[in-house]
């Protein structure tokens, strides 16, 4: 299935692309690709707030969007796999059996799907600006990718589908 049918397919059920993608076996080129373009969508994702900060301050666009850059495409991904890795270890205190590829493809997953939210956050607050309706919109983020990051490491380490 396109990358893209898999993300709106995550919104109907997240369990269900899950457990489709670790039929696949487990494929770390996969898991790569899927935090780095998630994180290249993140960076995408700040420029028009960015550029709107750039405007009404008079710094240098460039120079945030450098910083932005380093932060999302080089840091995030590191601090994802320690993220996943945490999670596969809590798991496996917990007593449930599964791999950390799992954990790993879980959470990278729950990134990438969410990001349509991520560029829409970004819109709001470049055009809207910081205020109640891009904390909204971050809200709403959050709470879909813990919903995506939570079914996936179920059916990582529960391996129960939601139909």
């Amino acid at each position: 299935m396109a990358l893209t049918q898999d993300i709106t397919a995550t919104y109907r059920g997240p369990r269900r692309v899950v457990a489709r993608l670790l039929s696949m076996g487990p494929r770390e080129d996969r898991a790569l690709a899927f935090v780095m373009g998630a994180c290249a969508i993140m960076f995408v994702a700040q420029w028009p707030g960015l550029a709107r900060e750039a405007h009404l301050t008079g710094q240098e666009l460039n120079m945030l969007l450098g910083g932005a850059l380093l932060g999302t495409v080089f840091i995030l991904p590191l601090m994802l796999y320690a993220l996943s890795w945490i999670s596969h270890l809590v798991l496996r205190a917990l007593g449930r059996k599964g791999g950390s590829y799992g954990a790993r493809l879980a959470l990278f997953w729950a990134l990438l799907a969410t990001s349509p939210l991520a560029l829409l956050y970004g819109l709001v607050g470049g055009f809207i600006g910081a205020g109640a309706q891009q904390q909204l919109v971050g809200l709403i983020w959050f709470v879909v990718f813990i919903w995506f990051w939570i079914s996936g490491l179920r059916e990582a380490y529960w391996g129960v589908s939601d139909g």
